[in-house]
């Protein structure tokens, strides 16, 4: 059995984050990262990476503040994709490059998480043979598994008769040797970013494909150019621009210290015309650029709903040919219809029509339930998992909706409902009564005191590495006792008097508004996203990272002088050091340990 100081479950951006900042902080402690998979990458592992995958960030934006992944290394040229090969290469040399590598357990997939008495958890972990199982003692536990670990792959009717390749587009790779053929039809279902990426590399390998889109689902998602407005700005830097920021409600927008201009914009009726007018501009730009209205079979790929509604599902065309140039010639067929059932080699759809097939590739997203069981029975409720009863107490959820939407009038009228919509499978466990109840999006309430359990990944980003590496050093200031989730929104003494709340601490009641607050305006804000079950957003990822810092006790601007930090984009460049930075605010005899 071994004892550790801290484990981190997972090898993706967080994790490895996690392992690499945490040791910084505590260079003595033992510390180790398990994971499931047979390489570091989490999505970006060996097994899930299949011809042509590349990142929708460029270059410069997918990578930590002091590991820079310079063009003579990793061979990738400013303003192109990043290859998921070398995403995943990079990531190694990252683990390589601050000595963490003996660290890693492969292959190691830990089954349950059990809290003890004493604060601290024991793991039970299996490895490649499934009998061999070890047990691990832990003071600390990080999980790192994001939301992508668990892919949801529906049930068809008939699919027992089908006999072609039917798999998650997350085992692609698996099955690319038997579907990548010149001269076959493949079959794509679903309308996320993946759906696209597998119509592409199937496409660009000689294939006809027949894309469906259900008609009683969300439709295909947004996909953008990577440089938009008028001005042809990078989408990704647009979107760590202040300025910018402040035409998204966010209910913790007033951490980047423009309350005022936030409260103009979305309290009053001129400013909610001007973030009207700007979410008009930017979505026509998309229309056009796309041409959607240009081509009847194009427009069919036109989202639903406006990209004011969406969150992290926004997404970057990262192709190197023109993606709809083979939409028009015919080679990608798109079909907005139901998949009603299937026969030998055959998808029969809801229209009537059959479609002969050499495979199936579904893009039908992730379970919300981790990829491990936590214990003793019931501690779901307790850690504010989506799927488990609400640990917030009803009156004061109700009281957090109502001050959301009288913050942000515009939220009242969120985007009209499919009509026909209904859940891919009544058993889906990608729906949730109520989203995650973390603290800061890391830290569950009843675990705040122990200091010995925090999540990772939770937040859905484009902003991923930025996000992760301040996550990490936070959790490691908040592990190490430096730092207390402390709510800067203070409970209203009405809310307090209605509701049934368990505990008289005024600090401990604040934190639960606040994070009450924090979870439920995703499901007002980013409807057309996961913002029913995590936070899940774009515009609004620079304020969270103002807010963690403040935390922190470092100032959230980053940049000189005011028209700077308004107006100049943030990048990973502006939060190198960061841990030294924060160190240097400890006492003197702390920071010298």
């Amino acid at each position: 059995m071994d004892n550790v100081d801290l484990v981190v479950i997972g090898a993706g951006w967080s994790g490895l984050a996690a392992v690499k900042t945490y040791r910084e902080v505590n260079p003595d402690s033992n510390v180790l990262l398990l994971e499931a998979a047979s390489s570091i990458g989490g999505v970006w592992a060996k097994h899930r990476l299949y011809k042509g995958l590349k990142s929708n960030n460029m270059l410069g934006t997918y990578e930590y503040s002091d590991f820079p992944m310079d063009e003579a290394t990793f061979g990738v040229k400013p303003g192109e994709h990043i290859p998921g090969n070398i995403v995943q290469r990079y990531l190694e040399a990252y683990a390589k490059k601050f000595d963490f590598i003996d660290r890693i357990r492969l292959n190691h997939r830990v089954e349950s998480a059990e809290h003890r008495l004493d604060g601290s958890w024991q793991l039970v972990v299996s490895h490649e043979d499934p009998s061999s199982r070890s047990v691990i003692d832990t003071k600390k536990l990080i999980v790192a598994t994001g939301i992508t670990s668990q892919a949801y792959l529906p049930t068809f009717t008939g699919q027992e008769t089908f006999g072609a390749p039917l798999f998650h587009c997350r085992d692609f790779l698996q099955h690319e040797d038997s579907i990548l053929r010149e001269g076959e039809r493949v079959t794509i279902f679903g309308g996320t970013k993946s759906a696209w990426d597998a119509a592409y590399a199937c496409a660009t390998s000689g294939m006809k494909v027949d894309w469906i889109i259900r008609e009683s689902g969300h439709g295909p998602n947004w996909m953008a150019p990577p440089y938009v407005t008028p001005l042809k700005k990078w989408l990704e830097k647009l979107v760590t621009t202040r300025f910018l920021t402040w035409f998204s409600p966010c209910i913790w927008g007033s951490a980047d210290g423009f309350p005022r201009v936030r409260q103009f914009l979305h309290g009053t009726w001129l400013g909610r015309k001007i973030v009207d007018a700007f979410w008009a501009v930017l979505a026509d730009d998309v229309v056009q650029l796309n041409g959607f209205n240009k081509h009847d079979e194009v427009k069919k790929l036109q989202p639903w709903i406006s990209p004011f509604w969406i969150a992290s599902s926004l997404s970057i065309l990262n192709y190197p040919t023109d993606f709809f140039d083979l939409v028009k010639d015919g080679t990608i067929k798109v079909h907005i219809a139901e998949l009603d059932h299937l026969s030998d080699h055959t998808v029969h759809l809801s229209t009537g029509e059959s479609l002969s097939t050499s495979g199936l590739i579904c893009s039908t997203g992730w379970r919300a339930t981790p990829n491990l069981q936590f214990l003793p029975e019931g501690i779901d409720r307790e850690l504010g998992f989506p799927w488990s009863k609400d640990p917030l107490d009803e009156k004061m959820v109700k009281s957090a909706d109502e001050e959301i939407l009288n913050r942000f009038p515009r939220l009242r009228n969120g985007p009209t409902p499919n009509p026909k919509y209904r859940p891919l499978n009544d058993e889906a466990e990608a729906s949730a009564p109520h989203p995650f109840r973390l603290a800061r999006f890391m830290v569950p309430l009843s675990q705040v005191r122990d200091r010995s359990l925090a999540f990772m990944g939770v937040t859905m980003t484009i902003n991923t590495t930025l996000i992760a590496q301040t996550q990490a050093l936070w959790i490691s200031a908040y592990f190490g006792g430096q730092l207390t989730p402390t709510a800067v929104e203070k409970c209203p003494a009405s809310v307090r008097a209605q509701s049934d709340i368990k505990t008289e601490d005024i600090d401990d009641i604040n934190l639960a508004w606040e994070t009450a607050l924090h979870s439920e305006f995703g499901r007002y804000r980013y409807p057309g996203g996961f913002g029913h079950r995590n936070p899940d957003f774009v515009f609004d990822a620079i304020p969270y990272l103002d807010l963690m810092l403040r935390d922190l006790g470092l100032a959230p601007e980053r940049k000189q002088g005011l028209l700077a930090r308004c107006f100049h984009p943030y990048g990973t460049e502006d939060y190198q050091g960061l841990v030294d930075e924060w160190k240097a605010t400890l006492p003197t005899e702390r920071a010298v340990e």
